[in-house]
């Protein structure tokens, strides 16, 4: 794909979507051929995006959960067959392993509804109280271990728990030193929300209120205040960082620096289930066959306001990130777009 080859029709799409705020980097080999910013950080003070902007990543934070298992597994902390109760005795889920947490298949029940039922809302809670609520209320779980998908946020939240019971680190601390900052990826952190808030190239999520005609900060709809009163949980969200992060992030992807070959090869595989079919998700990655362009793993992330996706066609050596933070009601043809001209239809 020559470099101007995607221009013009994306360019051509934002014309039709002129209100679309976000940042999109497409790369091949690691060299950007397209990386524009559109929109603003801030409709209110209508601050301008820019390509340095930070988003929330909401789920796109669960590959690196991942992988700071896959570095504990490599220094021989862990197993990924271990029973979880090893790591977080009391949990009412016996036959639940770690490669079950990673891989979506542990049937688990949904933290943040015992904590919404149960949790006094004027405290933040963390992942210990999460914990706690589970063991308390014992909500039935919904599925036998291992014999199906279902995309789980308690799983990656008791993942970062066990990594902090393993590592004797913080989570975040972990995180910053063992992935974030070898990386180079200057930009990224798990943030409170003070410190986003001092953070001048914040892009803030945004929702369309009809009735105004105008976008409004996600943040001032009291429906989404568990962003609040769960703000310390840590593992299936949270991070924040910015679409030139997510690109060095994407290369370490094809070197050695952080595990194996071997080890990633194990990420981006499907989950076999216990009546012996795949699922289509690895650890922290969906994972996809396309006709032309072979082997995709990728990622979305919705938080209130925002819409991300990285998408990673291994094979083909080409990236796709795209940070929304105005929830745009056109993003999945743009993806679309995307992918159509890259595979050369």
């Amino acid at each position: 794909m020559h470099p101007a080859g995607v221009a013009q029709p994306l360019d051509a799409f934002f014309r039709t979507a002129p209100d679309f705020s976000g940042v999109v980097l497409i790369a091949e080999k690691g060299k950007p051929v397209y990386h524009r910013a559109f929109g603003y950080q801030n409709f209110d003070t209508r601050q301008s995006m820019t390509t340095t902007s930070v988003f929330e990543l909401a789920s796109l934070s669960k590959q690196f959960t991942a992988m700071t298992i896959l570095l504990l597994k490599k220094a021989g902390k862990l197993q990924y067959d271990d029973p979880i109760e090893n790591y977080l005795p009391g949990l009412p889920y016996p036959g639940v392993t770690i490669r079950h947490l990673l891989n979506h298949t542990s049937g688990l029940p949904d933290y943040q509804e015992v904590m919404d039922q149960h949790w006094d809302k004027s405290k933040v809670a963390g992942n210990a109280d999460n914990i706690a609520y589970l063991i308390q209320y014992h909500p039935e779980r919904r599925f036998e271990p291992g014999s199906r998908y279902e995309y789980s946020n308690t799983g990656y939240m008791l993942l970062a728990s066990i990594a902090e019971k393993v590592s004797g680190e913080d989570f975040i601390a972990f995180s910053r030193s063992r992935i974030y900052r070898p990386l180079g990826m200057k930009d990224t952190d798990i943030r409170s929300l003070s410190e986003k808030k001092t953070l001048e190239r914040m892009a803030w999520g945004h929702l369309y209120v009809p009735e105004k005609k105008q976008y409004v900060r996600a943040d001032s709809f009291p429906q989404f205040n568990y962003a609040i009163w769960l703000g310390n949980r840590k593992g299936p969200g949270r991070m924040s960082a910015t679409t030139n992060d997510l690109l060095r992030w994407d290369r370490v992807l094809y070197t050695t620096q952080l595990v194996s070959p071997t080890t990633l090869q194990e990420a981006f595989s499907p989950a076999r289930l216990s009546n012996d079919s795949l699922s289509n998700y690895g650890f922290g990655w969906k994972i996809q066959q396309h006709p032309r362009l072979g082997k995709v793993v990728r990622h979305s992330g919705d938080n209130p306001g925002y819409k991300n996706e990285i998408i990673r066609y291994i094979e083909a050596d080409k990236t796709v990130i795209v940070l929304c933070n105005n929830d745009h009601a056109k993003l999945p043809q743009l993806l679309q777009l995307i992918e159509e001209e890259l595979g050369g239809q």
